[in-house]
């Protein structure tokens, strides 16, 4: 069976605690400059994970991805005559 995942977005004050994130789910990107940890989880955990770690004395603000209620299908999306021209000669 193939969990959904969503990403959550943990804002610190200090990246000291970044790696204790770990424990919480897959930290996938940290940010140095500007103190962020991106972390993926389970999406039926989300509400409970980001209450617990709003909680946390080292944690700023946690905001989820809304990736997963984005609409990734298009419409009327022709390509242009000109450029599928060339496409095909191989510009």
């Amino acid at each position: 069976m193939l969990n959904i995942r969503q990403g959550l977005i943990v804002w610190l004050f200090s990246l000291k605690n970044a790696k204790s994130l770990r424990r919480f789910g897959n930290v996938h990107f940290v940010s140095k400059r500007m103190k962020y940890v991106v972390l993926y989880c389970n999406q039926d955990e989300i509400e409970d994970l980001s209450e617990k770690l709003a909680s946390m004395p080292f944690v700023k603000k946690v905001e989820a991805s809304y990736k997963p209620y984005l609409k990734t299908e298009f419409e009327n999306s022709k390509p242009d005559k000109a450029k599928e021209y060339d496409y095909r000669i191989g510009i």
